[in-house]
């Protein structure tokens, strides 16, 4: 898993850096740098707009007695997808985007679910309730 993660943080920003190089040789600095700077700005507005409304509907469903677990992992996709957005890079950009989205996010919703649902099939899982 260390390792994973190791190849992880380095290798992205390597590739990013590639692509924005390539990028650059295409279109020109100043556009790359406005692309950047423009999915930086359109991601933080659209993290903090969709985290609000995730907020509102965790606290409408708790308000109602129910556990709201949808609502958490769309937050945790939001938080992620939102933290993708500003950092720069094209590949992390269009990850940040389909995970702040609802569209595409739904998707990806769906696929967590379904993995949760499996590792505790499997007993990979386990849950321990403290009263």
């Amino acid at each position: 898993m260390l390792m994973r993660l190791i190849l992880l943080f380095t290798m992205v920003p390597l590739i990013e850096l590639a692509i924005l190089f390539k990028l650059n040789q295409y279109v020109g600095l100043g556009y790359t740098l406005g692309i950047v700077i423009f999915t930086g700005v359109l991601g933080a507005y659209l993290a903090k707009s969709q985290g609000n409304q995730i907020l509102f509907r965790i606290k409408m469903e708790m308000g109602e007695g129910r556990m709201p677990g949808d609502e958490l992992i769309n937050g945790l996709c939001v938080l992620i997808g939102g933290a993708m957005l500003l950092t720069p890079g094209i590949l992390t950009d269009t990850t940040g985007f389909i995970l702040v989205l609802p569209g595409t996010r739904h998707l990806v919703k769906v696929f967590i679910k379904n993995k949760l649902r499996k590792m505790i099939d499997e007993g990979k899982v386990n849950f321990y309730f403290r009263w």
